[in-house]
């Protein structure tokens, strides 16, 4: 077996400035997660995606960077990091770090000089243009919030390019010396225990942007990337967000040379749909409409994360109906095409439609990620603008600042106050304790995750079954099998499966029950309403 660690790894994503403050400041930092490291261990996970932690102005939850090369001081330091670092290694911990180079923060110093001096080397780094472009209002990516993609500039007496927010200036790709520092930080942070980047809004980090032509994408920049990255490390991932068409993903998968892992944001966005429909046929139209990956190549699966979730990919009418059936009210709607809640209280704070939606989340073919907060079923707060009802502080224990911090602290970031969500609801310590709690739950599933490399590894058939809302998958590698049936609706019922030959048995993983075929006929297997079933194949 290839030592290709993310095939059978499950990651776990958080914010350092929301997890835990370790000095009492307020502000989550190194120390405090350091001292909460063994619940992620407890977890089962084996990656630790973090959120970005570099000095930035914070406008942009952190994506605004000014100093790719440091921690922001009220996270910690550059020591904090490497100790942090070595304590994850020691609980068999693997890091990716967040690396958005699409754009800077304006108040980086690269910004500050080139827009000071049309002469400085830094004029480069960035995208110029010393009229308005004709298309300035088009590609914004915050409908309702940006105006345009082109701002003028004071200083420069220009005007310069930024695909998000005007305080995020664009990078310039087409600069060989823009690629030679992106290279620079790679090498810096995989010096420092680092063992892979979450490359921000893929897409744009690659696309070449002049004011008096169309745009254009240098995809080879991921195959460069990826070979800086082999050279110095030779196990390093890359795992990029690329919410893109099938048609494009070869673009970033290369054929296995370029790109490791890749979001699967559109079978993200079905899934959703799926759940809303209570029908399981959403999903088997996108796993079958989805490419074959590289023997390389592997899908990111998750359910939510820091952003909204995003159902741009479904046709109008789809998306209403998620909208209907998960996010009925406008305030818990983005931008036109996501929705700004957590998963606990998408799916109505429903333990059977969570375990559910997990369940889902741990059988489709890639590694599992799971944002920080959810394995405990945490809220969110409607009344913070745009993205930030999902960004609040982690809830650690029943007090007045849920343990994320000392008692009587003024928290710099919000903390969920709602009676069905509050820390005297939702805490960490409490189903820490509690064998039936979530965290325990998942717990167990993530452990029956890796133990059914066939998922990570396999091959999947979507077998047919009898019932609509049924979702039956099959995992074939190196001789063993898995069958995982999913049942999406709130009735129970017995699923007709097709496909398996007379005398198979199935051996239940959450289970000691063992159905047997009869001669010629298929098994038919019963499911609870919301009910899932995991089997090994005995042949």
């Amino acid at each position: 077996m290839l030592d290709l660690w993310y095939k059978n790894a499950a990651i776990y994503s958080l914010n350092v400035a929301t997890y835990k403050d370790g000095d009492g400041d307020g502000v989550g930092d190194f120390k405090g997660l350091v001292s909460q490291l063994d619940h992620i261990a407890q977890l089962g996970v084996d990656c630790l995606w973090l959120l970005p932690f570099y000095p930035s102005p914070g406008l942009d939850h952190g994506y605004d960077v000014t100093d790719y090369y440091n921690v922001a001081p009220a996270l910690g330091t550059l020591g904090d990091f490497v100790e942090f670092s070595h304590q994850a290694r020691l609980r068999g911990m693997r890091l990716i770090i967040d690396l958005p180079i699409n754009h800077t923060s304006e108040q980086h110093p690269w910004f500050q000089q080139a827009r000071a001096d049309a002469q400085s080397p830094f004029r480069e780094y960035y995208v110029w243009s010393d009229t308005e472009p004709e298309d300035s209002t088009e590609g914004v990516v915050f409908p309702g919030v940006q105006l345009s993609v082109w701002t003028y500039d004071l200083c420069a007496r220009a005007w310069y390019y930024h695909r998000f927010y005007q305080h995020q200036p664009d990078l310039n790709i087409a600069s060989s010396a823009v690629r030679e520092e992106i290279f620079k930080i790679v090498g810096f942070w995989l010096e420092l225990g680092v063992s892979g980047f979450r490359i921000d809004a893929a897409p744009f980090v690659v696309e070449e942007i002049r004011a008096d032509r169309p745009p254009t994408r240098r995809y080879e920049f991921f195959g460069e990337l990826r070979d800086f990255l082999s050279w110095r490390k030779g196990d390093a991932v890359l795992l990029a967000e690329a919410n893109v068409a099938p048609s494009e993903l070869d673009h970033y998968f290369g054929s296995g040379s370029r790109i490791h892992l890749l979001f699967a944001f559109l079978l993200n966005q079905h899934l959703f749909l799926a759940l809303a429909r209570e029908n399981a046929g959403p999903l088997q139209w996108c796993l079958a409409a989805l490419p074959r990956l590289p023997p390389f190549a592997q899908w990111a699966q998750f359910l939510r994360n820091h952003d909204e979730l995003d159902l741009g990919r479904l046709k109008p009418e789809e998306r209403e109906e998620v909208y209907t059936a998960l996010a009925p009210s406008r305030r818990m709607q983005l931008y036109g095409r996501g929705i700004r809640r957590r998963l606990a209280c998408i799916l109505g704070n429903d333990r059977r439609r969570i375990e559910l939606a997990y369940s889902l989340l741990f059988s489709l073919p890639g590694t599992p990620v799971v944002y920080y907060g959810d394995e405990l079923g945490m809220g969110d707060d409607l009344a913070l603008p745009e993205r930030w009802p999902v960004r609040t502080c982690m809830q650690w224990a029943d007090d007045e600042t849920g343990g994320f911090s000392r008692p009587g602290a003024r928290l710099r970031y919000d903390m969920i106050q709602d009676a069905e969500y509050a820390p005297s609801k939702v805490n960490a310590a409490a189903q820490q304790r509690d064998p039936a709690s979530l965290f325990n739950w998942l717990r167990r599933l993530v452990e029956l995750r890796k133990a059914c490399s066939e998922i990570g590894w396999g091959d999947l058939s979507v077998l047919q079954a009898n019932v609509p809302s049924v979702l039956a998958q099959r995992f074939a590698w190196e001789g063993q099998s898995v069958l995982i049936l999913h049942n999406l609706s709130q009735a129970e019922c017995r699923a007709l499966v097709d496909g398996f030959s007379a005398g198979q048995k199935l051996t239940d993983l959450f289970g000691n029950r063992v159905y047997t075929s009869e001669p010629c006929k298929d098994s038919t297997i019963e499911l609870d309403g919301y009910g899932y079933r995991w089997f090994r194949i005995v042949q």
